[in-house]
């Protein structure tokens, strides 16, 4: 065991999360996802699991050290409903919680089609399967960074910084 780190991120997850840059995205899919054969074609190239766990909880553990990009609209994505693009299935709510609570905001998930969500999660750096059953409890979250405190704000909100005298 480890203090201060969720005990479901595994080694194999932490390497992960911590391998990736500013930008790159990773997926956490349900049961259900072709979660292996997305995974091969990932930068990583191979499946992360957190088995046993439904995607909520899977996603309070992964942001407890991922930060979300602040630099983009929408860091946080879901796949949509098909035949329903604006339903948030219980899965979802649940998982958009988790986001709001570990960023100390509302950040709305972006909605992508699902097989727009496929061909994403293709592009990714990595997927991690959970053990969730119910359908469309997958996700992409965009990691973004974590800045020195003595950086100006305006650098945090995307501007220059400014003169100081």
């Amino acid at each position: 065991m480890l203090k201060n780190l969720d005990p479901l991120l595994n080694a194999d997850v932490l390497y992960a999360l911590r391998a990736m840059g500013h930008g790159d995205e990773v997926v956490v899919c349900d049961a259900n996802f072709p979660a292996d054969a997305v995974a091969r074609d990932t930068t990583l190239g191979r499946l992360l699991r957190i088995d046993g766990t439904d995607s909520a909880r899977a996603v309070r553990a992964i942001l407890s050290v991922l930060p979300l990009d602040t630099f983009v609209e929408t860091p946080a994505m879901r796949m949509e409903v098909v035949g329903d693009p604006q339903a948030l299935p219980a899965v979802q709510r649940e998982a958009q919680m988790e986001v709001d609570a570990a960023e100390g905001r509302a950040v709305p998930f972006g909605p992508i089609e699902r097989h727009a969500f496929y061909a994403r999660a293709r592009g990714a750096y990595c997927v991690i399967a959970t053990g969730e059953q119910r359908g469309y409890g997958c996700f992409v979250f965009k990691k973004g960074v974590i800045l020195a405190p003595d950086v100006p704000t305006e650098v945090l909100a995307g501007g220059a910084p400014k003169e100081r005298s």
